[in-house]
C-alpha cells in the first residue's frame, strides 16, 4: 500500500461538493417519502448508505490504482459470475431480477458495482496499447469483453444500466485514438442495429419509447410517468412550492419520487432556482474530476478519472433528461440524490479511485 504525504492531499473540495448534494438528496427524500409507510426509515437508511459510502471511498483511496488494474481479469471473472448469480438466485422485484439478497435484509444490485470493474477494465486494455491508436482488432476485444456483461445485466432485464457501460467504453476508445474511418463504421453499425434492436425489446420496453415519442398517445398509461413529472417541474416555477409542500409529490401523482423521479420532486419544492443550485454542484464535481484527470501521473490514471467523469455525466443527462421528457424512462437514478444502497456505494467507490489517482501525485 502506497503512502501518501497527509490529510491535505485528500481531494476536499470534491468530497464537500459530494456531503452537499447528497444532503440535498436527503432533505429530498424526507419530503418524498412524506407521511408514507416509508417515510420513517428511507431518509435515514439513505444516511447509513452514505454513511458506509464515505468509509467504502475512504478504503478504495489507500489502495494503489495500480495493484487494483493488476487484479482486473479476476474481478472481470467474479462480476460475471456474480452477474450470472443474480439470473439464477436473484431476488425478483417490480418485474425485473437484479438484486442478490444479502443477510440483514440487504438488496445488493451488482450491476452497479461492476461499473468499477469496467472502469478499470477499461483504464488496464487502453494504458496497454502498443500502437499510439486504437485498431479495430482492439476494438472489438475490448467491445466484446464489455459487451459480456451488457447482455447479462440486459437479461435481468435493466437496459437502462446496461447502457450506461457505453460511455466508460467511449470515452475510452476516444481518448486512445481512433481512426475517423471506424467511427464512421460504428455509426453505420448503429443506424442499421436500432430497428432490430427494438424489436428484441420487452413490451413495457417498446411502450416507453412509444410513450417518449408521443406522451400523450397513452396519458394514464406508458404515457403517465412523463407528463406527471414534466407538470411537477413545470409546477415548481421560479422558487419552488417548499419542501413537503409540493402537490404532485405529496398528493402521489408523481411516481417514485424518492428513486428514479427524484429530480422532479426536487424541482417542484426548490423551482428554478433549486435546480440550477443543484445542477452547478454536479457541473463542479464533474470539473473536479477532469482536473484530477489533467493532473494525473500516467495515463491508466487519466482513463480511470475520465471513466467516472463520462459514467457520471450519462447519468446525470438521462436520468435529469427523462424527467423534463427529453429522454425515454429507465431506471438509471440520479448520482448521490437517488434512494438507494448500491447506487450510493458504487458511486463513492467510483470516487475513491479518483481520489486514489489524486494521492498517488503525492507519493514520495
Amino acid at each position: 500500500m502506497a503512502r501518501y504525504h497527509s490529510l491535505r492531499d485528500f481531494d476536499w473540495p470534491m468530497f464537500l461538493i459530494v456531503l452537499v448534494i447528497c444532503g440535498l438528496g436527503i432533505l429530498q427524500i424526507f419530503s418524498a417519502t412524506y407521511d408514507t409507510a416509508t417515510w420513517h426509515d428511507a431518509w435515514w437508511k439513505q444516511m447509513i448508505y452514505i454513511g458506509a459510502g464515505i468509509l467504502l471511498m475512504w478504503i478504495v483511496s489507500l489502495i494503489d490504482y495500480h495493484t487494483l488494474m493488476g487484479q482486473v481479469p479476476a474481478m472481470y471473472i467474479i462480476a460475471v459470475v456474480l452477474l450470472l448469480a443474480v439470473l439464477v438466485i436473484g431476488k425478483s422485484a417490480f418485474g425485473s431480477q437484479r438484486w442478490i439478497l444479502l443477510p440483514g435484509g440487504v438488496h445488493l444490485q451488482v450491476s452497479e458495482f461492476a461499473k468499477l470493474v469496467i472502469i478499470l477494465l477499461v483504464a488496464r486494455f487502453m494504458t496497454e496499447l502498443r500502437g499510439d491508436v486504437l485498431e479495430l482488432k482492439d476494438l472489438l476485444k475490448i467491445a466484446g469483453l464489455i459487451l459480456v456483461p451488457m447482455l447479462l445485466i440486459a437479461k435481468e432485464p435493466d437496459l437502462g444500466t446496461a447502457l450506461t457501460y457505453l460511455p466508460i467504453l467511449m470515452i475510452g476508445v476516444a481518448l486512445a485514438g481512433l481512426r475517423w474511418q471506424y467511427w464512421a463504421t460504428i455509426g453505420l453499425v448503429f443506424v442499421l442495429i436500432v430497428p432490430v434492436a427494438y424489436f428484441s425489446l420487452k413490451d413495457y420496453q417498446k411502450a416507453r419509447l412509444v410513450s417518449f415519442l408521443d406522451p400523450d398517445r397513452d396519458p394514464l398509461g406508458s404515457g403517465y410517468q412523463v407528463n406527471q413529472s414534466k407538470i411537477a417541474v413545470g409546477a415548481g416555477g421560479m422558487w419552488g412550492k417548499g419542501v413537503t409542500k409540493g402537490s404532485q409529490t405529496q398528493l402521489r401523482f408523481l411516481p417514485v419520487p424518492h428513486t428514479d423521479f427524484i429530480f422532479s420532486a426536487f424541482a417542484e419544492e426548490h423551482g428554478f432556482v433549486g435546480v440550477m443550485v443543484a445542477l452547478s454542484l454536479y457541473f463542479i464535481l464533474l470539473m473536479q474530476i477532469v482536473q484530477n484527470a489533467q493532473t494525473s501521473t500516467d495515463r491508466a490514471g487519466m482513463y480511470i478519472c475520465m471513466g467516472v467523469a463520462a459514467l457520471l455525466l450519462f447519468h446525470l443527462l438521462v436520468n435529469v433528461g427523462m424527467v423534463v421528457g427529453r429522454m425515454p424512462v429507465t431506471g438509471i437514478p440520479l448520482p448521490l440524490m437517488s434512494y438507494g444502497g448500491s447506487s450510493i456505494w458504487s458511486v463513492f467507490l467510483m470516487l475513491g479511485l479518483v481520489n486514489n489517482v489524486r494521492l498517488r501525485r503525492f507519493v514520495n
